[in-house]
């Protein structure tokens, strides 16, 4: 009986484990899925004018232990040539917390 309890000990710990580590590679959203996260969302907006131009800038994550990328707005904007932005807004993808993608897009002329 000790043995059977002891393996439901160890077996729901390693669960909870597995649950709490899966948050490792988390991007910012206004939601977070707990299995998969695919959202879009505003993140500034200084004129309502139509935009001719989008750029956009993107970083990763694995596992929160490596991360690679450059997703500022300065290196959106200038990926289209971009010198006067009209709105910003960005784009998160995670899995189960284990990858992660962050992307700005920048509109404007």
């Amino acid at each position: 009986m000790k043995r059977l309890s002891l393996k439901l000990v160890i077996i729901g710990l390693l669960g909870l484990a597995a649950l709490t580590a899966g948050g490792c590679a988390m991007v910012q959203a206004p939601v977070m899925g707990a299995i998969y996260t695919d959202v879009q969302g505003p993140a500034g907006a200084t004129s309502n004018s139509a935009s001719s131009k989008m750029g956009t800038a993107s970083c990763s994550s694995i596992l929160g232990l490596i991360a690679t990328g450059d997703a500022s707005i300065a290196t959106a904007a200038k990926s289209a040539g971009i010198t006067k932005i009209h709105h910003v807004d960005y784009y998160s993808q995670s899995i189960l917390g284990f990858w992660a993608k962050y992307t700005v897009k920048v509109y404007g002329e």
